[in-house]
């Protein structure tokens, strides 16, 4: 029986046959590759890439110096160390994805940030390692500029075939047989994805709505069985509300005299879960319905900057802040530092670090904060807080991980509880870390809040921020933290 003869079939039993269902039978020319081995593709191109970008780097490099067959010996040894390393990366963050790979912006992202770190972890492990005499120093320079250029030149050219792959359908695929609860009114267009992807359907099929007899789901299911005898079925695909489980079961269960898989595809409410990753508890499978604003590796990485971050500028600025020492202390009595009681990472109080800059040190329930022409600050107190020099000492803060170069700013507790309840989501900025400067800061947001028009406003920068995180914001942001000190906006 043909493919027309069944399709007749399943026309005769009207009662399962979806509303406008019409199969091509035109025949076209598609490229010898399935959609569902892009990434593996993708990931082999990638190291490919890698030991073709370390080859022809030593030899670029060699035309001057002289070469030798042990300089390639050593171009393929880099080549697999690295791309076994940046490979892996890419591939747990889940960057050779079509989708994916389609989003260029994130592509270029990910693979200069792995490129970069791939390449400062082995320039540490040459240095301790004591063999930086064997390597060349050029034909690894070399090698950087060149692999990174090629990696992400081949990932313009894979977005653009992606493209024309998908309008053009152009991806080789098999047959499916489909088989949905959706009415026309409320198609997911599944059947266009599914062709769009190179997907044949030799059948497509409505389910009974639900409530319905056991004899009718029989004759239903008989009727895919007979559709799929002896055609080439690679899969059949079953879209449906995963509310009606109890009775999908059963049906597909009177599908396993097909030697085909069965995907499931859910649609409606409920099908928000499927897209959430998973996670197993033991015997049971958790769902992540809310993630960590930073993933493990984000965090590590941003770990790893305020460390160096505050290190080197501790180093450069101490004689600097030695110098606003003495002169804090020869201008009025008290202690030198300011320590006041802060609220951080996940609601945690946290004693923050400040050059004293008035007369009095207010720490309890009741905080003023301070305004113009302010009595209680000092002669030098008034320099210290236009130019922000007070805060400085906070990068002992950041070395020992009560807060980040760079994130919401802390509020005293007496003030955080007050504008917790005034402001709605306030509260979500204790999902990451506090900041020594931040999003809302170089906006201009500095100094006291005394309207709730202003604590709104400083939150909603603070919420962008923590949304749209990444390590190139963090860079612009302490780049341009400086301009806005010079500026001195809101700083009394």
């Amino acid at each position: 029986m043909n493919f027309i003869n069944r399709n007749i079939a399943a026309d005769v039993h009207g009662e399962f046959a979806a509303p406008g269902f019409s199969p091509s039978l035109k025949s076209e020319r598609k490229w010898p590759i399935r959609y569902r081995s892009i990434e593996l593709l993708a990931t082999c191109s990638d190291v490919a890439i890698i030991l073709i970008a370390s080859i022809l780097s030593t030899l670029l490099y060699r035309l001057y110096a002289g070469w030798t067959a042990a300089d390639v010996g050593k171009a393929v040894g880099s080549a697999i160390v690295v791309s076994a390393l940046c490979v892996s990366l890419l591939k747990m963050r889940g960057m050779y994805r079509p989708p994916e790979l389609l989003a260029l912006r994130r592509q270029v992202h990910a693979v200069c940030l792995c490129w970069m770190f791939v390449f400062l972890l082995l320039s540490g492990a040459v240095g301790a390692l004591n063999i930086g005499a064997e390597l060349s120093r050029g034909a690894g320079v070399a090698f950087a500029v060149v692999g990174l250029a090629m990696l992400i030149g081949y990932r313009l050219i894979m977005r653009a075939l992606l493209l024309k792959g998908l309008s053009d359908q152009k991806f080789s695929g098999g047959n499916v047989v489909l088989i949905t609860d959706q009415a026309q009114s409320r198609d997911t267009g599944l059947a266009l994805a599914l062709t769009a992807l190179g997907f044949r359907l030799a059948g497509h099929f409505s389910l009974p709505r639900p409530g319905a007899s056991s004899s009718y789901r029989k004759r239903l299911s008989a009727l895919v069985v007979q559709h799929a005898r002896g055609f080439d079925i690679e899969e059949i695909i079953v879209e449906a509300d995963p509310n009606r489980w109890c009775e999908l079961r059963e049906f597909v269960a009177e599908l396993r005299v097909l030697p085909f898989p069965v995907v499931f595809v859910p649609v409606g409410a409920a099908s928000e879960m499927f897209a959430r990753p998973t996670r197993d508890l033991g015997s049971a499978i958790g769902v992540e319905v809310q993630r960590r604003p930073l993933t493990r590796v984000e965090c590590a990485a941003k770990r790893c900057i305020d460390l160096i971050g505050a290190g080197i500028c501790l180093a450069l600025m101490a004689p600097l802040l030695a110098a606003v020492a003495v002169i804090i202390k020869l201008d009025s009595p008290g202690p030198v530092l300011f320590r006041q009681q802060r609220c951080g990472f996940n609601g945690r109080s946290f004693a923050i670090y400040k050059f004293r800059t008035m007369l009095v040190l207010e720490n309890g329930p009741s905080v003023t904060q301070a305004k113009p022409a302010d009595s209680r600050v000092t002669r030098i107190g008034k320099w210290l807080r236009r130019t922000s020099i007070d805060e400085l000492p906070q990068l002992l803060n950041v070395l020992e991980g009560s807060m980040s170069l760079v994130g919401p700013r802390p509020h005293a507790m007496a003030h955080d509880s007050q504008f917790d309840k005034a402001v709605q989501h306030y509260a979500f900025r204790r999902r990451v870390k506090p900041g020594l400067t931040g999003w809302a800061q170089i906006h201009g947001c500095r100094g006291p809040t005394p309207t709730k028009a202003l604590i709104e406003q400083r939150v909603e920068y603070d919420l962008w921020y923590i949304d749209n995180w990444s390590l190139r914001l963090d860079l612009a942001i302490l780049l341009r933290t400086p301009v806005e000190v010079l500026r001195a906006r809101n700083a009394f």
